[in-house]
């Protein structure tokens, strides 16, 4: 341990030292990354941040390791770096960069590094193929926004270092990782927001292959799983962001008739920055998301107990979910929406991404076995307990699932809209679930006569699964709330009124007149509510602070939701007048169009 620490110390203080060097000539040549409508930077900023990230991987891997520890990563990162120097120097078309970034895949394989999946070497030929490329171009996608590739490799790279620490690795492949690390936090020094330069694809790119090789079996393990990271699980949660990114962008540009190599501002960094996040905040988020899939990758195979089982299954399907979100945010022009609208994307796929009840059912699913499992565990929390009963959970667990997603259906939970979930939506998923969970019960008493069942497992599992699919649906609708809060900006209103109009004043002003208004709180002609909140948002107090509140300068909008006598109203519209405030009222009318006879 002690000699990674010092790996990853050396390679920072030359990568801190390499990268302004980079940077100078980067400007003095002329190799800088130019504004476009489709990048994500407002002024020219240096490019040849890679070379310096190479250069202190390398160099001190040659120094301290030597030429002879893992010599074909050497040569297949280094093809790699020049093949992203190119790129950044005289930009390749899409198509040749693919072709090279395969055939240097293939050089990797040739030499027996392979992902370990499959007994079949020829699928796991074409699988170490596809992790290989893929995850290098995931890398390359994700450089998008300041820090964020930088921040994930050093993320990323850790989780996969402390597996094989825990699992006593002591091989070059530890100490290469531990260079990476450090070389990837010199250069975030200079990258962070605001950055003054990029990596480029010379360094995403370089940064891409490293983490996926490491991941993969070394050439002496070739016809056996990977040591440490063998299973799918491990790997593809130390790497969930760029799975989730890549699949998120490449949909996205599918449906909108783009191409997947184009560029854009579509990727999940920028989604964050369009629901309200600062560029900071959108940055430390998706380090947070891989920090804990990471978290839960080496707890996976280092723990045992199925904690980190039921967390990983949460996880996955909470990203999904936050991915799916997340693709709902608009990121195209018309033009692209119309396309996206066109013929040219299939009836199946427009029914499945925006219907989503076949996804739906496939949710529902798994967290119907994820409570149900859980219920078992919680109640039988002995593990020769557990074992005494885990063969009733197998038994039944096929008649829990479908009974459940049967009654849930004929309860009416699949006709709701997730976005406007509510009370009344997460009481049919309550009947769905007592229903389900009842008629599991008559089954398996008329059956089995409930022998070897556990009547506190059902109470378990139904508050659970009530839970997970309130929890999920309402998901939608929590993410759209923080992001019309997080995007409240312009006139400062403050809504005279409570109940359900007031609810629905404020309703209007952020969701369809996004971004015009920032809600201030509610005046409310009821002492006793003072320092009250509603809908999230504080009650300033009766009548009386509301005119102070309007001398004071601190309101542009005053909405009024409810009947006020003349003379408050006057009043009210002379102060607004004087200090130049605006007042509205809402009218609710009623028209008759066809008269009763």
């Amino acid at each position: 341990m002690p000699n990674l620490i010092l790996y990853s110390l050396l390679a920072f203080g030359l990568s801190l030292l390499l990268v302004p060097l980079c940077g100078m000539a980067a400007r003095r040549y002329g190799f800088v990354a130019r504004p476009r409508a489709d990048r994500w930077h407002g002024k020219p900023t240096a490019l040849m941040g890679g070379v310096a990230i190479a250069t202190s991987v390398l160099a001190l891997h040659v120094a301290f390791i030597g030429i002879h520890g893992l010599p074909i990563l050497l040569i297949a990162a280094s093809a790699m770096f020049l093949i992203g120097l190119v790129d950044d120097i005289v930009s390749l078309r899409p198509v040749t960069k693919l072709v090279l970034e395969i055939a240097v895949a293939s050089f990797l394989v040739f030499f027996n590094y392979r992902l370990g999946w499959s007994s079949s070497l020829t699928l796991d030929t074409l699988l170490t193929l596809i992790w290989i490329v893929g995850f290098t171009n995931a890398f390359n996608l994700l450089d998008n926004m300041d820090g964020l590739c930088a921040g994930l490799c050093v993320i990323a790279g850790s989780g996969v270092l402390a597996a094989l620490w825990l699992s006593g690795a002591t091989g070059p492949e530890v100490s290469h990782l531990a260079l990476l690390i450090g070389a990837a936090a010199g250069f975030l020094i200079y990258n962070f927001s605001p950055a003054s330069i990029f990596m480029g694809d010379s360094g995403s790119l370089f940064l891409g292959l490293n983490l996926a090789v490491l991941t993969l079996a070394s050439p002496s393990d070739s016809h056996a799983p990977s040591r440490l990271l063998s299973f799918m699980a491990a790997p593809a949660l130390i790497l969930m962001l760029p799975i989730l990114d890549t699949t998120l962008v490449t949909v996205s540009r599918l449906r909108a008739g783009r191409s997947p190599a184009q560029g854009g501002r579509d990727h999940s960094s920028h989604r964050l920055v369009a629901i309200g996040l600062s560029e900071r905040g959108a940055v430390l988020a998706l380090w947070s998301l891989a920090g804990l899939g990471g978290l839960l990758g080496v707890s996976l195979q280092h723990y045992r107990g199925d904690l980190p089982s039921l967390a990983t299954a949460v996880f996955v399907l909470a990203s999904i979910i936050f991915a799916v979100y997340l693709s709902h945010v608009r990121v195209y022009g018309e033009d692209d929406a119309a396309l996206e609208r066109s013929a040219r994307v299939t009836p199946f796929v427009v029914n499945f991404i925006y219907r989503r009840r076949i996804a739906e059912l496939f949710l529902d699913l798994c967290l119907t076995a994820i409570a149900y499992y859980s219920a078992y565990r919680l109640r039988f929390d002995r593990p020769l307990e557990f074992s005494e009963y885990f063969p009733q959970f197998l038994q039944s667990l096929p008649l829990v699932m479908g009974v459940q997603l049967v009654s849930l259906f004929l309860a009416g939970g699949y006709r709701g809209i997730w976005r406007y979930f509510g009370l009344m939506d997460g009481v049919t998923f309550a009947k769905g679930v007592g229903i389900g969970t009842l008629l599991n019960i008559a089954i398996l008493t008329f059956a089995y006569r409930f022998e070897a069942y556990s009547r506190g497992v059902f109470i378990i599992y139904a508050a659970l699964l009530l839970l997970l699919l309130a929890g999920s649906r309402a998901s939608f609708r929590l993410i759209s709330e923080f992001a019309h809060r997080r995007n409240q900006r312009g006139l400062r209103v403050a809504i005279y009124g409570s109940g359900d109009l007031g609810a629905s004043v404020v309703r209007e002003l952020l969701t369809r007149r996004e971004g015009a208004y920032r809600m201030l709180g509610f005046i409310v002609d009821e002492p006793s509510m003072a320092r009250a909140q509603m809908q999230g948002y504080r009650v300033l107090g009766t009548y009386e602070a509301l005119l102070r509140l309007v001398d004071s300068g601190g309101v542009d909008l005053v909405v009024i939701t409810e009947l006020v006598d003349v003379e408050r109203l006057e009043a009210l519209r002379l102060r607004c007048v004087e200090r130049g405030v605006l007042l509205e009222r809402l009218h609710f009318v009623l028209d008759q169009l066809v008269a009763t006879p």
